[in-house]
């Protein structure tokens, strides 16, 4: 199998969004300077769906460009061929996310179901979605059902927080934590809490371990708020964030920073290599940043996932381009945290 994709494939998948290999750094070049001629997926651990675009907040980070306006979302006969699909191929783990995934009037259903399957369900929360009308049974409602909580909270600081997020996110998002620590979340093993950060501007996160005893010390001591652990996320340079790059003319210093810390010991751990990622109208892709570029799994036709076996999925060429290089970037990234 040739992993490295031909120019009729990039064409294929050319678009706005996308960043070009053609002007930026040669992800393919950096693997074969390490020995590597392409990716290819070793197994799947994973599988996580976006649920849609729509959200209650729009940061200026985000990947998805999700925000209040946006209107695409997964339906429910779309969510019953996935439930089906992991029900066949005996999925353990599903990886929910958004947008908001919880505004999804479905969401709770799958939720149901995925667990009725008897797999791991995991939900990628944005905190304040606890505030929204409707959803104020929400920390209950995951306790009930033990869904381990990926949260998101970029600094521990109001200042820095909100800079990312908006005025008045950091207090909602204190509080919210606060409501998931008095039922047991960070502190029972069975409700598991997690933090995700990512950077504020145009550079890498720094060491993971390090800066998760900061976040446990300042949170605790400032608020009284505990957690499991704190994953650290490098801002890939696509959509909103490469947006905000190109405003401020830092987009080729940033990805010249990202290439120049290629890291070859996060390769082995990419989370492409290991998840399955489907998109709001059930579509696949190697990771949920391919999927906000539209660049199908392996650079193939658009496929749906009802249309494929788990087995199918294993030893297949992964799509790659330069914005991978924030995966590989010092000690590396993914939807669990540093990679070296």
């Amino acid at each position: 199998m040739d992993l490295i994709p031909t120019k009729v494939e990039f064409q294929e998948f050319a678009g706005k969004t996308r960043v070009d290999l053609a002007s930026q750094p040669n992800f393919y070049e950096a693997l074969h300077n390490h020995s590597t001629r392409g990716l290819k997926r070793v197994q799947v651990r994973d599988i996580q769906i976006n649920l849609g675009k729509l959200c209650n907040q729009a940061c200026n980070h985000c990947h998805v460009d999700a925000g209040p306006k946006r209107t695409e979302i997964m339906t429910w006969p779309t969510m019953l061929k996935i439930i089906d699909w992991c029900l066949v191929n005996k999925i353990k783990t599903v990886d929910i996310t958004g947008g908001a995934p919880e505004l999804n009037p479905n969401f709770r259903s799958l939720v149901d179901a995925c667990l009725s399957l008897g797999a791991q369900v995991m939900s990628r929360s944005n905190l304040t979605i606890f505030f929204e009308s409707g959803e104020e049974d929400l920390p209950d409602w995951y306790a009930e059902r033990r869904i381990k909580l990926i949260c998101s909270l970029p600094c521990y600081t109001k200042e820095n927080l909100e800079a990312q997020r908006g005025k008045g996110v950091f207090d909602k998002s204190i509080r919210a934590l606060q409501l998931l620590n008095e039922l047991g979340y960070g502190s029972s093993p069975d409700l598991v809490l997690d933090l995700v950060y990512n950077p504020g501007g145009a550079f890498l996160p720094p060491p993971q371990q390090k800066l998760e005893q900061t976040y446990k010390t300042r949170l605790f001591e400032d608020f009284g708020i505990v957690f499991n652990n704190l994953y650290t996320l490098t801002n890939l340079p696509i959509s909103r964030f490469r947006h905000y790059l190109e405003r401020r003319g830092e987009l080729s210093d940033y990805m010249n920073l990202l290439s120049d810390s290629f890291n070859p010991a996060t390769i082995e751990g990419l989370m492409c290599r290991h998840i399955i990622s489907v998109d709001w109208l059930g579509r696949i892709y190697d990771c949920d940043f391919n999927q906000m570029l539209d660049i199908s799994a392996g650079w193939r036709k658009p496929r749906y996932l009802w249309d494929i076996h788990l087995s199918d999925l294993v030893n297949q060429k992964i799509a790659l381009d330069s914005h991978c290089f924030g995966c590989t970037a010092g000690s590396g990234s993914s939807c669990t945290g540093s990679l070296a």
